[in-house]
């Protein structure tokens, strides 16, 4: 062939590919403009009319510039309604995977990696709590669960089986199934579950009496029961193997918690008093809470909802304003049951087999047949050792009582406080708020401030709450909880302030027991120093008189990274290095840590290597001492791993520093562990190592684990991040650097004026992909910027939508 010849074929053949390059870059375009249309196409409706047919009466909801839904009804009945209808629109999705994961129903649209979540849920009876709870409830609380329920269902018929219907259900391949009540009731018990655990700490004790010597095992608790040596005895006896099965990853956060402040109007520039409050809960997107204000001639109220639910948890109406933190209390408590060895689902009690509950609860799976599940359930509550032993016949099991698995009537407590005008019907209306506990603050335009613990906390026969006790006799149990006239409770205390944030909230003098797992106080303290830094009144370095605190002076405080731990250890920590590195070796990261200033600012250096040698300290002292999952379940780890170091800084080495080779060893030895680590991922330059590059804000949504595909296209952006675990803007990450625990809310309010108030709700609004509001806010949470809503009817921006009664 001529070589002319061959480049003419040369030439035919890169044509060829270029034609088909050109083609596959068309038709891929076509794909993305057919998947982006077809996403796009299930954006909900905001503007202009919708026909609903449950209506009375019309409803004008009006969006403003964040997304939110001002919901404007001629009655309650039309208002819960349109409630339910417009949080379906945003967030229907979100909704159907809460009410199946709480009710153990996940497997039926995800398929066998759901079943081991699913068992684990019918076993903890959520739903059945919020069945038994459903017949607790007034007349008219139901009838508002039943309103909201009509209106999700109005969306649902509205889109079901048209293009409309939000894209994860395309994606899944089902459509959504008619709303309950009792559906609302199950997310609610969701989040006692998420809020209120302390059964894997007792499951964790278990193990370590059997695994470990007395002297370590009192190390790992914070209040060795000394006088409670039957209960020790039982579960010594009584060996259930908790290692090798559980799955850590349906264990609440250890760092679910919050911050909540009210100042009173002597510390105020506006001379009524300041409310703020951010829950701690996980970081995901779509956002846990759903903001939106709802107004009737009955009612008007502004704050954030679980999706799900109806009414306001957490806000504000025209005379008062509430936010709440995590009590923490010990509501759970297991039991050693004695099961018959000729029949498994009977177990003895004070010398007599009782026969159990048993519940057959038959587990579909999508794409697979449906299988056989059991519930066993004693006097105490269900049995739950599937989950935490590995051997098959074990000669004892663990059962669970909790709070939450009683009727409770939460809902009914919202709906009531929604319409409340000061303290005094507020408390009244927290009567009915009993599982989980909560340490609600309040204050209201009358210059109230005040402070109630919240919710049902057991008085025990015998033990306090830390080891499984005896279930097989009368001398152990419940004898029912502390009356809630003696709950913990402040009203307009002398200092003008009241702060939680997790912290120890009684005194040792307080009759009743609450838990002794209470959160290390440095979000507390830090928030009570810079609360009594303003002086109203006196005078600042400029001369200038101190008008006193401000909403920005709140803000400030919600964002602020000024880490406490780090002013208690440091000094001891660069003690320790400097002992050790006789050479000087780590003279220039020595000098990083004594010249911070102990803010974890996601631009510095200093917070990276502090916060990871304190995990590791942590990690150094345990991990190797017993299997992962127990590890993973091990409450505490870092509250026990500071009062370690507390300790042995102070001469008293216990007997796990000693083993780790002292104080001094032990710290040294994890600091260069540390130091490798970092600079194997950053570089050996310390000047470019920044919090920031490891401390990353993350919100990932539930299906990007599916593919990476879905995953870049559903996950926001990550950012970079300031904070820890133990500033006040909290910012948990998972060991990866990933933040996917902190405030899932922000909210300050100002009592002088609450026709409006500042909100941060984190990714944003909405649930679907294509909206503008669906990761918007993000940034808001790194740079602590809010939006302000009003109440008062005046809206910059408004996107209207009537919802038109047939």
């Amino acid at each position: 062939m001529s070589t002319e010849a061959v480049k003419r074929k040369s030439r035919k053949i890169v044509d060829l590919l270029i034609w088909i390059i050109g083609l596959v870059i068309v038709v891929g375009g076509l794909i993305v403009v057919g998947i982006h249309f077809y996403v796009s196409n299930s954006k909900p409706t905001i503007e202009g009319e919708v026909i609903v047919s449950i209506l009375d009466d019309d409803v004008m909801v009006t969006r403003d510039g964040t997304g939110v839904p001002h919901i404007e009804a001629n009655s309650d009945a039309d208002l819960y309604r349109a409630q339910g209808y417009v949080q379906a629109q945003d967030r229907l999705f979100q909704m159907d995977l809460a009410r199946r994961q709480a009710s153990g129903t996940l497997a039926e649209v995800v398929g066998e990696s759901a079943v081991e979540s699913d068992k684990f849920f019918r076993t903890f009876s959520l739903r059945n709590a919020a069945e038994k709870s459903w017949e607790g409830y007034n007349e008219n609380s139901k009838q508002i669960l039943q309103w909201y329920a009509e209106g999700v269902n109005a969306f649902i018929n509205e889109v079901k089986g048209t293009s409309k219907l939000s894209y994860e259900f395309k994606l899944l391949g089902y459509e959504p199934e008619e709303w309950t009540p009792i559906d609302s009731l199950t997310i609610g018990k969701y989040m006692a579950y998420d809020l209120g655990g302390n059964w894997s700490l007792q499951a964790f004790n278990h193990w370590a009496l059997q695994n470990f010597t007395e002297e370590q095992v009192k190390e790992l608790i914070i209040n060795y029961p000394e006088d409670a040596k039957t209960i020790i005895e039982a579960n010594l006896e009584n060996p259930i193997e908790v290692a090798g099965a559980f799955n850590t990853d349906l264990l609440p956060n250890e760092f679910n918690g919050s911050n909540n402040w009210v100042v009173s109007g002597e510390r105020t520039e506006s001379g009524k008093p300041l409310l703020a409050d951010d829950p701690h809960l996980g970081l995901g997107t779509p956002s846990i809470w759903y903001q939106m204000h709802l107004q009737s001639p009955e009612q008007n109220v502004s704050g954030v909802i679980f999706p799900g639910v109806p009414g306001i948890i957490l806000g504000h109406n025209e005379k008062i304003a509430w936010g709440v933190t995590n009590v923490g209390p010990d509501v759970q408590d297991l039991y050693i049951e004695t099961p018959n060895p000729d029949n498994p689902t009977q177990f003895k009690y004070d010398g007599k087999w009782e026969q159990a509950e048993v519940r057959k609860e038959p587990i579909k799976i999508k794409g697979s047949k449906t299988i056989d599940y059991e519930v066993v359930v004693t006097r105490h509550g269900p049995v739950i050792s599937d989950f935490v032993f590995e051997e098959e016949q074990p000669t004892a099991v663990f059962s669970m009582q909790w709070t939450a698995l009683e009727s409770t009537q939460e809902l009914q407590a919202v709906i009531g406080y929604n319409k409340a005008s000061n303290w005094e019907e507020f408390e009244k209306a927290l009567e009915d708020f009993k599982a989980p506990a909560q340490n609600f603050v309040f204050a209201s335009t009358d210059g109230t401030i005040a402070y109630k613990a919240n919710g049902n906390i057991p008085i025990r026969k015998a033990g306090d709450g830390q080891f499984p006790v005896p279930g097989d006799s009368s001398e152990y149990g419940w004898e029912g909880y502390i009356p809630y006239e003696e709950l913990p409770t402040v009203i307009n205390p002398e200092e003008g302030y009241i702060v939680t944030a997790n912290n120890k909230i009684i005194g040792d003098e307080y009759p009743y027991h609450i838990t002794n797992y209470w959160a290390p106080p440095y979000r507390y303290e830090r928030i009570v120093e810079m609360i009594e830094s303003v002086k109203k009144g006196q005078t600042d370095e400029d001369g200038e008189v101190i008008e006193g605190l401000t909403v920005g002076d709140m803000q400030g405080m919600q964002s602020d990274k000024k880490n406490l731990q780090a002013e208690e250890f440091l000094p001891h920590i660069l003690t320790s290095i400097k002992k050790m590195d006789s050479e000087g070796k780590y003279e220039d990261i020595v000098k990083l840590l004594e010249e911070w200033e102990l803010f974890d600012n996601k631009d510095e250096g200093a917070p990276l290597v502090f916060n990871l040698l304190m995990t590791e300290i942590q990690d150094t002292l345990f991990e190797d001492a017993m299997p992962e999952d127990v590890y993973e379940m091990m409450p505490g780890k870092f509250q026990i791993t500071d009062q370690l170091l507390r300790d042995a800084y102070a001469g008293n080495e216990g007997v796990w520093v000693s083993e780790a080779g002292g104080v001094d060893e032990l710290v040294y030895h994890s600091f260069e562990t540390t130091i490798a680590e970092i600079t194997k991922k950053y570089g050996a330059k310390v000047s470019k190592w920044t919090w920031g590059s490891y401390n990353k804000l993350t919100f990932d949504h539930p299906l990007s684990g599916v593919s990476e595909y879905l995953a870049t296209y559903l996950n926001p952006e990550k950012l970079s991040v300031g904070g820890s675990k133990v500033t006040v803007q909290a910012a948990s990450e998972d060991g990866e650097g990933n933040v996917n625990h902190g405030a899932s809310w922000r909210f300050v309010a100002d009592l002088s004026d609450l026709s409006s108030a500042y909100h941060m709700v984190a990714p944003g609004q909405s649930g679907h992909v294509k909206s503008k509001w669906y990761d918007n806010q993000i940034s808001n949470w790194v740079y602590g910027r809010y939006h302000e809503t009003n109440i008062d009817g005046d809206l910059n921006t408004k996107y209207e939508l009537q919802l038109k009664a047939e």
